[in-house]
């Protein structure tokens, strides 16, 4: 493994770093909402359409990057289930679009503190079984429906892959949270980052977690420790994981499981590259380069009379 961060990767830190942002941990979620959404810069991805529209009571947008009847790809963004929503993924959703020829539905879950565990798990299960009963009202296929997000986003997608019976094509996780106990080599050796630390996942955490229910050993909060039969009930599955990152270990482990248990597992590697690094693909490249990866799996999986 590389010992560097790769300097595109290091570019874009040193950036962040000079805006001398307060550390997560006493801050305002309001607060930590809009300077994450200040890293954003609008999209040059160019679709046939894209448009908002509310499935099951929940916020999504649409992004279809053709015409005729296309596979869905359900969508939820990172953010630590306090921050991102439909505008900070914007650009990630439109390349997965564009790079997969088909659509897309991005989930605006309800985020933490100010609705916690389980909200934003209810507002993406609910989000798939509306994908699976009424993805022909939006021209795209009931039967070739994929899942997948990055970071808090994968980490609700492993879980409705797991407890929702939905027959999906395919998962897609981009570094997810898949262990809530913190506990692996990552979190020691990158305990103060790059970018994401050990303290600012305690607090995302905390805010998850911050209502009755759910703890860090619930399957249902940490994907990784469900049951054998719960994990086997996933559909093929791609995971992607960067090398400078304290979720590195939980990503890899949660594909070992996986496999274990017989379901069909790639694993991809980003040397180099901090955790997030996807999001900012205009600037990095090898976070182009990732989405591109993830939309040529869903390219295969959503093609018609594949299964999963």
């Amino acid at each position: 493994m590389s010992t560097s961060l790769h300097p595109q990767a290091q570019a874009l830190l040193s950036h962040i770093e000079a805006l001398d942002d307060p550390p997560l941990e006493g801050s305002d979620p309001v607060e930590v909402r809009a300077r994450r959404k200040a890293l954003v810069r609008p999209s040059t991805v160019q679709l046939a359409e894209v448009r908002d529209l509310v499935c099951a009571g929940v916020r999504c947008r649409l992004y279809r990057p053709r015409g005729g009847e296309l596979g869905l790809f359900v969508y939820l963004h990172g953010g630590g289930w306090v921050a991102g929503d439909l505008d900070t993924h914007d650009d990630v959703s439109r390349r997965l679009a564009a790079a997969s020829g088909h659509a897309v539905l991005a989930v605006d879950y309800r985020l933490a503190p100010e609705h916690p565990f389980p909200a934003a798990l209810e507002d993406a299960c609910a989000v798939a079984r509306w994908a699976h009963a009424s993805a022909a009202l939006v021209g795209c296929d009931p039967d070739r429906v994929a899942i997948g997000g990055d970071s808090a986003g994968a980490n609700l997608a492993a879980v409705v892959a797991q407890r929702s019976a939905l027959p999906f094509r395919l998962q897609v996780l981009l570094y997810p949270v898949t262990d809530a106990r913190m506990t692996t080599a990552s979190y020691e050796k990158f305990r103060d980052g790059p970018w994401l630390t050990r303290q600012a996942m305690t607090w995302y955490l905390g805010c998850y977690l911050a209502g009755d229910e759910g703890a860090p050993e619930d399957p249902r909060v940490s994907p990784l420790l469900a049951e054998d039969a719960l994990l086997g009930a996933s559909p093929p599955t791609l995971v992607l994981t960067a090398s400078h990152d304290v979720l590195r270990d939980e990503g890899l482990e949660y594909a070992r499981r996986l496999a274990a248990v017989g379901v069909e597992v790639t694993v991809s590697e980003y040397e180099g590259m901090f955790h997030g690094f996807a999001a900012f693909a205009d600037r990095i490249d090898d976070g182009a380069r990732a989405l591109a990866e993830c939309g040529a799996a869903i390219a295969r999986a959503l093609e018609p009379g594949e299964c999963a």
